[in-house]
């Protein structure tokens, strides 16, 4: 991982991590339960957007290496499963 992507991905991680204590406390509050989906589902798309750029990153460092050491089925297999994982 590069470390711009290391830096944007804690970055990323903190911002979710405060949503999530948010929505805790929602919840023990009793608040509207429309509120509360909303706010998770804002943690949702920064998860989502924290996977694509991890998901770029792995892309333009790893993979690349990979195969400039011929570990391309190694490769093909991390990247199939990682398709089937996002698919579920």
């Amino acid at each position: 991982m590069t470390g711009e992507t290391k830096d944007d991905a804690i970055k990323r991680l903190s911002y979710m991590q405060g949503h999530l204590e948010g929505v805790r406390r929602m919840v023990e509050d009793d608040k509207y339960c429309v509120d509360i989906l909303k706010q998770l589902y804002a943690v949702r798309r920064a998860a989502e957007k924290l996977g694509a750029v991890l998901l770029q990153d792995h892309l333009n460092t790893c993979v690349v290496s990979g195969v400039k050491d011929g570990r391309e089925q190694e490769v093909l297999r991390e990247l199939a499963e990682l398709y089937t994982l996002a698919g579920k």
